[in-house]
């Protein structure tokens, strides 16, 4: 049977810059170092939730594109996006920047998604430098998908944080001395049967697990091949059970396993289970993740970005969550 959506990148386009932006809790995170700006305001200075989530991108592509000496109009596309009703936040950072968009949706797997496409159209020979990335915004996502934030909700063990934070990467033809993407593939969309909003890594365990024994088998690697193999934001909850249906696929040694959203605010237990939200896995993969390729110490990774592709109507309708996970594999030459 021929597996399906595998993409291998014969030219190897290549992230060359990289920014991320963060609010004000996100100074907890073990990575802030890593994080180009800090807000001292969850809104960063603007009226409303969603300004704020929506300079958050616009500052974080600014800032990966100053990184190339490139202002927008030196690039062919962008391609972002966000979790709040339209991509709103996403759609009005696209208008300050006036770079043609494609907005992109795949909830919390759209930093991977967007790369994975930015890829194609360089590899296509159509883009010399497209930005990709996604975002998300504490308080516009909580209130859309779980409670309103005056109500003041206790959260259980399995919730999640949503991180306020965005990431970009500047995609173009391959360049020397900078990670490669060399291949991917694209998810499939798994519903287990899980409603709950507040247990969303148990939800997206099984698409992570989906995805990566696809990738491994479709490109003929091994889980040992890589220096990292970085889940999205399974979190806690979601981490774990992952691991377990990883090792019912004969992989055992998990040294090289991690998960962006359990170690987003470092296992500080006032954000439960961990960190999610677009931001989340963009701003790790962005920052940290790029930075130890760019210092060689990581050669080989393989990022596997995890949505839970629900919406604030078909969770009060009582609907299964239906989930997915990208992957996306990253090398330096």
């Amino acid at each position: 049977m021929v597996m399906k959506g595998l993409l291998t990148f014969q030219s190897t386009p290549s992230i060359v810059a990289t920014g991320v932006t963060a609010g004000p809790l996100e100074k907890k995170s073990p990575f802030h170092t890593s994080f180009d700006k800090i807000y001292e305001d969850e809104r960063c200075g603007m009226e409303t939730n969603e300004q704020g989530h929506s300079k958050l991108m616009e500052d974080a592509c600014m800032i990966a594109l100053s990184k190339v000496d490139k202002i927008p109009s030196d690039a062919d596309f962008i391609l972002t996006g966000d979790l709040v009703n339209q991509m709103t936040p996403t759609s009005f950072c696209a208008t300050s920047v006036g770079i043609p968009y494609v907005g992109m949706f795949s909830a919390c797997a759209t930093s991977v998604s967007s790369l994975l496409f930015a890829a194609l159209l360089a590899e296509a020979g159509m883009s010399k430098l497209a930005i990709a990335g996604s975002s998300s915004q504490h308080n516009a996502i909580e209130r859309q998908f779980r409670y309103p934030i005056e109500y003041g909700a206790q959260k259980g063990s399995t919730a999640q944080w949503t991180a306020t934070a965005a990431g970009a990467a500047a995609i173009a033809p391959f360049q020397e001395g900078v990670p490669s993407i060399e291949c991917g593939t694209i998810g499939i969309a798994i519903d287990m049967g899980m409603t709950d909003p507040l247990n969303m890594g148990a939800a997206m365990a099984p698409a992570a697990a989906d995805t990566l024994k696809r990738h491994l088998t479709g490109h003929g690697k091994a889980a040992s091949d890589y220096d990292l193999i970085m889940t999205g934001d399974l979190a806690q909850v979601g981490f774990s059970i992952f691991q377990e249906l990883v090792k019912n696929q004969g992989i055992t040694d998990l040294k090289n396993f991690s998960d962006a959203g359990m170690e987003f605010y470092g296992n500080n237990p006032d954000f439960m289970a961990g960190a999610s939200g677009a931001g989340c896995s963009a701003a790790v993969y962005f920052s940290e993740v790029y930075k130890k390729m760019m210092d060689k110490e990581y050669k080989r990774v393989l990022l596997i970005a995890t949505g839970a592709l629900l919406s604030p109507l078909s969770y009060q309708q009582g609907e299964t969550i239906p989930c997915i996970a990208h992957a996306i594999e990253l090398t330096m030459k």
